[in-house]
């Protein structure tokens, strides 16, 4: 007795397309059919959809196909359906002189393509014109791995490879998806999804729903993440205006986080990414419907993460899910940064001139200062990136001088300070009188003497 149905199973791809093939022609061999029941049934079955072994879809075959099926079939059986193999490249065409010549070309210059190394050879007189097709020259190459895929592959000296860090937040991912667009007050704004995913143990440690794909978006997605997770030893983006700000490389030093860069026009140096992008596409924004708010996007985004993403198998992760392995992986004795250290990482400082009027702009905001003596003045500015509401200020003399937004309403109605254009005094009034002192000069006494 067999103790498997595996044992008996195609013993090769030839002779699971013959086995196919039978299996498509049985109905035509059941009894005698009539000629025109034939064509009937021919007809039926051409219009019917099959799997053929190793495709990934369905397709139907011509009545003329299925009829030729059924003649070979009659004359040798099942053997007579396995497909006919040719030595690919091998054309009758192609000397052995030819095929040298032609390797040796594509060796020599593998940016050529097929096409123009043929009709050069046809000008030059070395190959007679319409002999050798194009297609005859690409199956050629594939032969002797030529092709521009196996070219590209040996420039980049060797083939991709499946990989992953030791262990959880060492490595971090970054990137920006774009979702279906939102309907707010009206109109269409643009939804982006921003996220943060752990390379080790593929879990989403930030995701957030807004309409912008800025660095301050960044920023905040990446404090959020901390205030949750220890830092990661590297910071793995992409190489768009969102991820390559001195903003983040300002931070991301201060914090001892390596920040790493995919090279351009790479899609596959990003491939988990792309394949959570690929699952949450599949079980959540397509089916998000006309959404108003982008509070109703993100408590979806985290309910799909949370109970769909994080606890579901995972096939690079031997079937583990991404929050298991996360927290099997987590060293308890990892520190998590304090308030104090993010806003130190976050403060940033640079330098600002002040316009006549006290005006100035941080952030892409226009700011003004009461202070007077800053008016014309390049005056060194800080703004803390951690609370993003918070006020930017001017830092002088070690003192902090905080600005305020610019209200011109209330400055029509306000007063003009004089005190407040003047110098703050520091400490005891000092006696300084140049009348005085001349007198007591010409008087010859100290100034002050009666």
């Amino acid at each position: 007795m067999l103790k498997s149905v595996e044992a008996i199973a195609a013993k090769d791809h030839a002779e699971a397309i013959a086995i196919f093939r039978a299996q498509v022609i049985a109905p035509l061999c059941v009894g005698k059919l009539a000629r025109g029941e034939r064509a009937e049934l021919l007809s039926a079955l051409s219009e019917q959809m099959f799997m053929p072994p190793g495709a990934d879809t369905r397709r139907c075959y011509a009545a003329p196909t299925i009829e030729r099926w059924l003649y070979r079939y009659r004359r040798g059986g099942v053997q007579a359906l396995r497909p006919v193999s040719r030595e690919r490249g091998a054309a009758l065409v192609l000397t052995d002189d030819l095929r040298i010549l032609l390797v040796q070309i594509r060796e020599q210059h593998p940016s050529a393509s097929a096409e123009l190394i043929v009709s050069t050879l046809e000008h030059d007189g070395r190959l007679i014109t319409g002999t050798v097709s194009p297609n005859t020259v690409r199956r050629l190459f594939r032969l002797h791995g030529l092709d521009k895929k196996s070219v590209r592959a040996a420039e980049r000296g060797s083939i991709r490879r499946r990989w992953q860090t030791a262990s959880v937040n060492e490595l971090w991912h970054a990137d920006v998806c774009h979702g279906p667009a939102l309907t707010i007050d009206g109109r269409s704004v643009p939804l982006r999804i921003h996220v943060l995913l752990d390379d080790h143990s593929r879990r989403i440690l930030a995701i957030q729903a807004c309409i912008t794909e800025r660095e301050s978006e960044m920023l905040m997605l990446l404090v959020k993440a901390l205030r949750l997770h220890p830092a990661p030893t590297t910071l793995y983006l992409d190489n768009g205006a969102t991820y390559s700000g001195d903003a983040l490389k300002t931070v991301c030093a201060r914090l001892g986080v390596a920040l790493v860069h995919a090279k351009p026009y790479d899609p596959q140096a990003r491939g988990k990414m792309e394949r959570f992008w690929r699952s949450l596409r599949e079980g959540c924004l397509n089916h998000l419907g006309p959404m108003t708010s982008l509070h109703d996007v993100q408590v979806r985004l985290l309910a799909y993460v949370d109970q769909r993403y994080h606890v579901a198998p995972h096939a690079s992760l031997m079937g583990q899910s991404p929050l298991a392995v996360y927290e099997h992986a987590r060293s308890s004795d990892a520190s998590e940064l304090t308030e104090a250290h993010l806003a130190d990482a976050l403060t940033l400082h640079g330098t600002r001139r002040v316009r006549r009027d006290g005006t100035l702009e941080v952030g892409g905001i226009t700011w003004e200062t009461t202070v007077g003596f800053f008016a014309g003045r390049n005056m060194a500015v800080g703004r803390s990136l951690l609370d993003p509401t918070s006020a930017p200020w001017i830092e002088h003399e070690k003192q902090r001088y905080t600005l305020h937004r610019v209200d011109p309403v209330a400055n029509s109605k306000r007063t003009r300070d004089p005190i407040a254009t003047r110098r703050p005094k520091r400490g005891l009034d000092v006696p300084f009188d140049p009348p005085s002192a001349l007198l007591a000069a010409m008087l010859g006494r100290k100034a002050g003497e009666p």
